[in-house]
């Protein structure tokens, strides 16, 4: 089958051989789309449908939003609205492509037995999904690497182990002791003192110099080896 644009274009060379190449593709362009015009009106518009419809997900029939609705027979679309619903002009026969990221373009023929003039579906788009094979991720580029990392490593102070050391009551309370006194500390300070203050009201209040339990915590400290590291 030759070309027909080829032919046109053969023919304005022969007819108007001075015309510049500009003037010689603007006729082409209006001729081809005169054609192309003159067969829109061959169309029975008698037939025309208003289709409607709603596009969800194969898995849990969610409306899937945005999705590409073109008419590949009339070659015109349009796009779904937030909810995946969607209105376009077709004809009998016409088949319809829909297409999202992610999932399977599908296409629906348009039935051309309906004496209706609208039409409403319930597409549904199947996920597409690609399985690549597995790939190992290491954490050194090269061998040398990780020979001299595992050569110099500390087996066992990992990242775990600094986290449960550097957050011990033990560690808290010698930075908090060395940390200068805000407003929230001062205030809670002295409501501290409120409150003994309360619990000891009419008695003598107590003094932790007498109290056991202290001194049995000062000395397992002592023997611990924990005030020579304070």
């Amino acid at each position: 089958m030759v070309n027909s644009s080829l032919i046109n274009f053969n023919l304005v060379k022969l007819v108007y051989p001075n015309v510049t190449m500009k003037a010689k593709f603007l006729f082409l362009f209006l001729l081809v789309y005169g054609f192309q015009f003159a067969q829109r009106h061959d169309i029975d518009t008698s037939k025309i449908i208003q289709l409607s419809g709603v596009v969800v997900s194969e898995e849990d029939l969610t409306p899937m939003p945005y999705i590409t609705v073109f008419d590949k027979s009339i070659r015109k679309g349009v796009f779904a609205d937030y909810y995946g619903f969607f209105s376009m002009v077709s004809f009998p026969g016409d088949t319809i492509c829909f297409s999202y990221f992610g999932y399977k373009t599908s296409t629906y023929v348009v039935p051309d037995t309906l004496t209706d003039n609208r039409y409403s579906i319930i597409h549904m788009l199947q996920r597409d999904t690609v399985n690549q094979p597995g790939v190992t991720v290491y954490p050194w580029p090269s061998k040398e690497e990780f020979a001299n990392y595992f050569v110099n490593m500390k087996p066992y102070d990992d990242a775990m182990r600094r986290a449960q050391r550097e957050l011990s009551g033990e560690s808290l309370a010698f930075i908090a002791a060395r940390l200068d006194s805000d407003a929230s500390l001062s205030y809670g300070y002295a409501q501290n003192q409120r409150y003994t203050k309360l619990y000891t009201n009419g008695q003598m209040p107590v003094n932790n110099l007498l109290n056991p339990y202290s001194w049995a915590k000062l000395v397992k400290d002592w023997k611990e080896g924990k005030l020579s590291r304070q």
